[in-house]
């Protein structure tokens, strides 16, 4: 009985410890969140996204760097690959086929780096985000890995 008792009074402890304090943290959050979500129009630009890389920081020439594509595709693989096809389909994420042709390279640069602002505020990456189901996790790329994901994928795309 007196067993009983004590695995009682444990068992709601451990209940209360496990459940307590959740509905604050979530409600907080999930106020800061939908407040994010409203682009703010004089700051926000849907052709760069949100993020560091602009027009002027991203300097493409019309020849593909074959070294840092070949760079890209081994970090793809392994960053990537899980969740994206270098074809038109979707696995999880949607696949990489042309992508380089429909969305600017800084707008993709901006999306690989910096995903969550970017899904909280840009509608094209919301729209996607309704596609498929998944947001996209932030891989902790850094601009020199990112940058050679994206000369990959203009590779992919048939630049030579």
């Amino acid at each position: 009985m007196k067993k009983t008792l004590i695995f009682s009074l444990f068992s709601l402890v451990a209940v209360l410890i496990s459940c307590g304090g959740g509905s604050k943290s979530s409600a907080a959050g999930g106020g800061e969140q939908v407040k994010s979500m409203v682009p703010d129009p004089e700051n926000y630009d849907p052709k760069r996204g949100e993020g560091k890389w602009t027009a002027e920081t991203l300097v493409l020439t019309d020849k593909l760097d074959e070294a840092m594509a070949k760079e890209g595709e081994a970090t793809a693989s392994v960053k990537c690959n899980s969740c994206h096809k270098y074809t038109e389909e979707k696995l999880v994420g949607p696949g990489w086929k042309n992508v380089t042709k429909r969305r600017a390279g800084e707008w993709i640069l901006n999306f690989i780096t910096n995903p969550d602002p970017m899904i909280d505020k840009d509608p094209e990456a919301q729209a996607m985000l309704e596609l498929c189901l998944v947001r996209m996790p932030n891989q902790s790329l850094n601009d020199d890995q990112a940058r050679k994901i994206f000369e990959f994928m203009r590779k992919n795309d048939g630049l030579k």
